[in-house]
């Protein structure tokens, strides 16, 4: 994946006047404590809300099992937005953790089961590495709960640096992902 399918479109910032690309992102969300279907709505309305985000594409609904967790953490649902934004990474990334504080977000211990995950996967071919982010996500090519949702929906996906979406997943378990056909997320 790179760019946008219209990659010379760009966008003019309503503050400075200047010119930004529509690049595609991808969003995984997650939620394995209280209602998480609701959690998966809110996400994804709050992505829709957000100015400078267009929503392109949403999986189905995955269950899973929690991958690298404390004992006592629970199933999670997953699901994957394909979006297009003017954002710059960092403020895709501060709204990512906005909407996962909304709901109740608690940072506690890593992998810790969590009211809501908003992961920034990639935008664009984008790569960078700070105290703040890394991109593409640094796991996201061995996450089953992040690539089957994501082929569903992006045949052509691609990992900048790690390869296409269709290639990964064959090196990937990905018989605890579920498709959950009695949930939907609406747009």
């Amino acid at each position: 994946m790179t760019e946008s399918p219209t990659p010379y479109v760009l966008d003019a910032d309503t503050m400075t006047g200047g010119m930004r690309p529509i690049r595609q992102a991808v969003i995984a969300i997650g939620s394995n404590l209280g209602d998480r279907h609701a959690r998966l709505q809110g996400a994804v309305s709050a992505l829709e809300d957000t100015p400078e985000v267009s929503v392109v594409a949403l999986s189905s609904v995955y269950e899973t099992a929690p991958v690298d967790a404390p004992e006592e953490s629970g199933s999670y649902l997953n699901a994957v937005v394909l979006l297009d934004t003017t954002l710059t990474v960092h403020t895709l990334l501060d709204r990512a953790l906005a909407i996962e504080d909304a709901f109740g977000r608690e940072r506690t211990e890593r992998n810790a089961p969590r009211t809501l995950d908003v992961d920034v996967i990639v935008v664009g071919d984008r790569v960078a590495s700070d105290d703040q982010l890394v991109l593409p996500h640094p796991r996201a090519h061995e996450r089953g709960f992040v690539l089957v949702p994501w082929l569903e929906i992006d045949p052509e996906g691609e990992i900048p640096g790690k390869g296409f979406v269709a290639d990964l997943i064959a090196d990937v378990d990905t018989s605890g992902v579920v498709k959950r056909e009695d949930l939907e997320i609406l747009l």
